[in-house]
């Protein structure tokens, strides 16, 4: 029970109300999923997950265009997850929802979610009914969240493009809408103005490690700025290894991330439980130079960023049916995970 995972999303029964009221069933091309603060809890235990950090996933509040709605959705959604966490404080945080695009709403529902509700933090869509994070006019939000020295979490959103036909959104858009708005947070400049901000990126970055110095000639060639100073913002990024701890995904992310700043993640519930204890023995079986590094994925750098969760009294471990059962399953995934990295 050590793991603190910083990507696991919340469903709440009068949010999934309010999107079937618009004709919503899915969020990247997936049917939204079963949610409950129980069935959460049975998969951490499983998976050897002491926390998580809870987030509302893609469309968040955007799919309203009264920026009134969607102000009172986001103050709704906070105000659950704040119960949530007082309920569950060792084993709930969560990232608090703002009604983006509209920039000054978004600012004052930060305020109130971390100063008044104590969030961990804020969770931004890549983009927000096509409006992208990092263009401008987003200072007063970053203002706030860079007094507080926010943790923000940024999740992909659908493209604001038609999908391609045969290929769902989560499988590919969704790591090209992340790469988009770290490109826009560096390019921009946001990324060297408001430096107390700790961006999360989801899905270990999206194309980031993998395309980052071709991204960062692009952006020293219009801004005349060094290469090495724009991979040294790509760089700080933190990272999550939700659907990216394989062998082909993780020697990027390692060579490219700052140490300290790869964190464990999951995605369920839209990962279901197979795709979690996948990932889990992707991680758990990767030949990893030192255990320390592994510790520090799983747990140790989370707690630079939330460090309550270090201080939380110990986590009782799971029943007897659940350890074997997280022990079969983990066994198994391994397995799989080692057998495509040997083909």
């Amino acid at each position: 029970m050590q793991r603190i995972d910083v990507h696991q999303h919340l469903i709440p029964p009068s949010y999934r109300a309010r999107l079937d009221d618009h004709g919503i069933a899915e969020a990247g091309g997936r049917a939204l999923p079963d949610w409950s603060p129980e069935a959460a809890l049975g998969v951490m235990d499983r998976a050897g997950t002491a926390a998580a950090i809870l987030s509302v996933s893609t469309p968040g509040t955007s799919f309203l265009a009264d920026a009134q709605d969607a102000a009172a959705l986001a103050r709704e959604l906070n105000e659950f997850s704040a119960g949530l966490t007082t309920e569950h404080p060792n084993r709930f945080g969560y990232f608090a929802t703002l009604p983006l695009p509209d920039v000054a709403a978004a600012a004052r529902e930060a305020r109130h979610a971390l100063d008044h509700l104590h969030a961990d933090g804020v969770v931004l869509l890549a983009n927000s009914r096509g409006t992208y994070l990092g263009e401008p006019g987003q200072d007063e939000l970053f203002q706030v969240l860079d007094e507080r020295s926010a943790v923000v979490f940024i999740h992909p959103a659908d493209l604001p493009a038609p999908a391609v036909d045969g290929i769902p959104p989560f499988a590919a858009d969704f790591l090209l809408d992340t790469t988009r708005a770290a490109y826009l947070l560096v390019s921009s400049g946001i990324r060297r103005r408001y430096p107390h901000i700790r961006f999360i990126l989801s899905h270990a970055g999206g194309f980031v490690p993998y395309a980052s110095h071709r991204m960062a000639v692009a952006i020293a060639g219009e801004s005349g700025r060094s290469p090495l100073d724009v991979l040294d913002d790509f760089s700080g990024f933190y990272f999550d290894t939700a659907l990216s701890a394989s062998r082909a995904a993780l020697p990027s992310l390692l060579a490219f991330a700052d140490p300290g700043h790869v964190l464990f993640g999951s995605d369920w519930p839209f990962a279901p439980e197979p795709a979690v204890q996948y990932f889990c023995g992707g991680l758990d079986s990767y030949p990893f130079e030192s255990d320390d590094l592994i510790r520090r994925i799983n747990r140790d750098n989370a707690l630079a960023l939330f460090p309550r969760f270090g201080t939380a009294a110990p986590i009782p471990g799971p029943s007897l049916v659940d350890r074997v059962r997280g022990t079969v399953v983990r066994s198994a995934m391994r397995s799989v995970t080692r057998l495509i990295g040997a083909s």
